[in-house]
């Protein structure tokens, strides 16, 4: 994921889910509100098939999430990712990304992950879990010795506290799962998720000045 994808879409839905009929109509949703960018993750056997199936829907940027292994890492550009997103920071994850050409976006808790980050010559980071690890306060402190980085908040962020990540001149973009809820998915409330999506994009763009 590039920095300008960052900078043009402030809100990244985290998305699970339990059968591969459900990305398109969820992209769908998402478009409908306003979010042109996904991240799916392989935390069910339905992730790999969804990429591949929304690669064919126009507008919307497709992503990968809970890469965890080189291997998977093949598998995902294969379907269709056009990034990968991971937990934590896995070097070996980041160089398979790299020789394909995709951008990586491991997740980072402490300056020991940002300096192997820099290392890898990344210029952009997951800050995962935000809640747990101090939220923006932690990612403030994180920043100063490591100028240029950018961070994308994730685990914890939510409607009510984003305008305090996106605050930050080092956040550009948010990272959550609220308006893609698994029941809402599961139960198909296409409109709520539309509805919910729509919300976050407003309230990113109102913290950010747009």
């Amino acid at each position: 994921m590039s920095a300008p994808l960052l900078a043009a879409h402030p809100v990244v839905p985290v998305v699970v889910i339990d059968h591969p009929d459900q990305a398109v109509p969820l992209g769908k949703a998402l478009l409908a509100g306003g979010i042109a960018v996904m991240e799916v993750t392989l935390r069910t056997d339905a992730g790999l098939e969804g990429i591949r199936r929304l690669g064919a829907l126009e507008g919307m940027t497709v992503g990968a999430g809970s890469v965890l292994t080189p291997g998977q890492v093949d598998e995902v550009v294969q379907a269709g990712a056009t990034f990968v997103v991971s937990p934590g920071l896995n070097a070996e994850v980041v160089r398979r990304a790299q020789e394909l050409g995709v951008p990586a976006l491991p997740g980072i808790g402490n300056a020991s992950d940002l300096m192997t980050a820099v290392s890898l010559g990344l210029r952009e980071v997951k800050f995962f879990p935000a809640g747990l690890l101090g939220g923006p306060a932690m990612i403030k402190a994180l920043s100063a010795p490591f100028a240029g980085m950018t961070f994308m908040p994730s685990g914890g962020v939510s409607l009510a506290n984003l305008g305090d990540y996106l605050a930050l001149p080092c956040v550009p973009a948010i990272s959550g799962s609220w308006m893609v809820e698994r029941a809402l998915i599961n139960a198909g409330e296409w409109d709520a998720i539309t509805k919910l999506a729509a919300e976050a994009v407003d309230a990113a763009r109102a913290a950010l000045g747009r």
